[in-house]
């Protein structure tokens, strides 16, 4: 079965692989001809995707081709593609092995590239981008454009200047409205129009260059900076230029631009970062490496934030940023976790502050980094919670965790509670059930659940008329059938459901894996020795020591007193096997799903890693990233028919 889902699997790669093909080069034809059908953002959704799955393709080495009704002429320097990072994470990986003592940044421009090319300081071509070696010949196009320049002049005279300036052609928002409003957006428009026959329209474009090659010899400028001020200096719109001491510095920066780029009159999908020294060698690569387009996403956005609310679980306090509702990848947002203490501090949020919120994938919306705050804005600290809400004990800030340390606060014994019966699945024995129980004081800890009767049950289910009646309650009944049932579990769901801070089935399984077989090993068990465990760190350790010694007394009483049986191995269909389910199911919801393979002996996981048997989803085509993760680890992707297969 193993080998059929590997052909399989790498029959629908290949397949994926070649549709990628076909509209990648699709669309770099249509964006080249002036008539894109997709955005940016979803071209390089379709890149990536390609990239992750097969990085050495032909494809991610060409840049496009234009039309055929222009003359072609070669360019004096190459317009390769440029590496990309679409968030943070990525480009500070970039910076990690591109070490500068300063790193120049400047507006990406989205426009279409060209080329002007002048001989002792004439004008004599301008060449669009073309396949990156040789574009289409527009000279009589560009000259109409404003910002192009058909004599370099400066101080009064004409400058010896042979080589290549290299710009970008771009509509203001304010031409595209008046004049071209039919086109979908200023680049699709500045497209179609630099490229007519006729040249009618170029006059509505304008050129911003930022770069520039001398070819005889001479010397006018020795680094990024004085590029920039020459070619301002010659009269050209130049790219605005940022210094940076180090990428933390970028980061920062680019937020600012994300959120200021609505006021300017043209379009930008990123910043363009590289070192001062100009490097030749790198330039007339296909794909430089020392430079990177650090770009914008639609799933990340600045907001302001409001107001931060303290989310209660259990007995611990986690902060939630409120701020100015945004829209991200399509959806409208208002909040997002800021995780613990910690990372409130590390952030430096403040109500007022400006943050980068984001949503990539299928992650919830969280606040990556602070924005800079404008002239103006009024910051006031975050004041944290001192007591308990419920028991008014003094909560304990531990950094990356605030909570109640008494051990007999109600609301943490009963989130315990409800964490039980979610984690070992009785159902009929709902939290609205549970907390009636807690109320009453018929359940205060796990074993009472299972001390229930009938008769205790039924006064939940009939009133007081109907009890007399000695009516029989179904539901009670079916409540006390569904806790008879669930008193066999697994060791890692016994351990998971005494909710230990941090501990879930797939940590538990982790340590059980580790040789933390039984009870008694894992109470047994010393901060070091957990923490050896991949995958635990120090912190983490301590955390599980200390829970499990705290619940070793009613651990123990549960299984002494037989009120809950340990399952010492489990033996299937799907034994030995992981699986991991993402999108809609269509027969089962997911939980239904994660059961039936705990039943059948297999294990369930929350993302997509190395030695993950199996994902299983309805669109096994997607580019979401749990599939692209399948796809580089080589993870067979199946759909949920064919997962129900493997239980036959």
């Amino acid at each position: 079965m193993s080998d059929l889902f590997d052909i399989e699997e790498l029959e629908k790669t290949n397949n994926r692989i070649k549709e990628l093909e076909v509209l990648i080069q699709k669309h770099q034809k249509a964006y080249y001809n002036g008539e894109a059908e997709i955005s940016d953002f979803e071209f390089d959704k379709l890149w990536d995707e390609l990239k992750e799955i097969d990085p050495q393709n032909k494809i991610l080495q060409k840049v496009g081709a234009d039309s055929v009704t222009f003359s072609k002429i070669k360019h004096v320097m190459p317009m390769g593609s440029q590496e990309k990072a679409a968030n943070p994470e990525q480009f500070l990986s970039w910076a990690q092995k591109h070490v500068y003592d300063e790193y120049f940044v400047e507006y990406k421009l989205d426009g279409a590239s060209l080329e002007l090319q002048y001989n002792h300081g004439i004008l004599v071509n301008a060449v669009t981008r073309g396949d990156g070696e040789i574009g289409d010949d527009i000279t009589a196009n560009a000259k109409k454009m404003q910002g192009v320049i058909s004599s370099l002049y400066l101080d009064g005279k004409l400058i010896d200047f042979t080589g290549g300036i290299r710009g970008e052609v771009i509509m203001t928002h304010q031409v595209h409205k008046e004049k071209f409003p039919d086109k979908a957006n200023c680049r699709n428009a500045a497209n179609g129009l630099m490229k007519r026959k006729d040249g009618q329209g170029s006059e509505f474009l304008n050129l911003i260059v930022y770069d520039a090659l001398e070819t005889n010899g001479n010397v006018f400028f020795e680094d990024e900076e004085q590029k920039i001020n020459w070619l301002n200096k010659c009269g050209f719109n130049v790219v605005p230029l940022k210094i940076c001491k180090n990428p933390q510095e970028v980061i920062l920066y680019r937020a600012s631009v994300m959120e200021n780029r609505k006021q300017l009159d043209f379009d930008i999908d990123g910043l363009v970062v590289k070192e001062r020294f100009i490097n030749l060698d790198d330039a007339f690569r296909a794909r430089p490496d020392r430079q990177i387009a650090f770009k914008f996403s639609l799933e990340e956005v600045v907001s302001v934030v409001r107001q931060i609310e303290w989310s209660i679980s259990g007995v611990t306090y986690t902060p939630v940023a409120i701020f100015d509702e945004v829209e991200l990848n399509g959806t409208k947002v208002q909040r997002a976790s800021l995780a613990n203490p910690d990372t409130l501090r590390e952030l430096g949020v403040q109500i007022g502050s400006r943050v980068v919120v984001v949503k990539r994938g299928e992650i919830i919306p969280k606040i990556e980094s602070l924005a800079p705050s404008l002239d103006g804005d009024i910051l006031t600290p975050v004041e944290f919670p001192h007591k308990c809400e419920v028991c008014q004990t003094e909560l304990i800030d531990e950094g990356s965790r605030l909570y109640c340390p008494n051990k007999k606060c109600s609301k943490r014994i009963l989130h315990q509670l409800i964490k039980w019966q979610q984690i070992v699945d009785i159902r009929d024995l709902g939290e609205t059930l549970i907390t009636s129980l807690f109320n009453d004081k018929k359940v205060t800890s796990i074993s009472d659940i299972y001390k229930l009767t009938v008769e205790d049950l039924v006064p939940y289910f009939l009133n007081e008329e109907s009890i007399s009646s000695e009516k029989e309650s179904l539901g009670a009944k079916k409540v006390y059938n569904s806790i008879q049932n669930h008193r066999t579990v697994k060791l890692s769901t016994f351990i998971a459901g005494f909710d230990i801070e941090g501990v879930g089935e797939s940590l538990a399984e982790k340590l059980i894996e580790a040789g933390f077989d039984s009870i008694q090993k894992l109470l047994d068990a010393t901060v070091d020795e957990i923490a050896n465990v991949y995958g635990f760190a120090q912190i983490m350790a301590q955390t599980i020591v200390e829970g499990l010694k705290e619940q070793s007394s009613e651990m123990n009483y549960l299984v002494d007193s037989q009120l809950v049986t340990i399952q010492t191995s489990v033996t299937g269909k799907l034994s030995g096997k992981s699986f991991c389910f993402t999108g809609e199911l269509k027969t089962m919801k997911r939980q239904d799903a994660e059961n039936l393979v705990k039943q059948n002996g297999g294990s369930t996981k929350s993302s997509v890693t190395k030695d993950l048997s199996f994902l299983v989803t309805n669109d096994v085509s997607s580019g979401s990233s749990k599939n692209q993760k399948a796809a580089k680890f080589g993870v067979p992707v199946i759909s949920e028919q064919e997962f129900l297969d493997l239980l036959k």
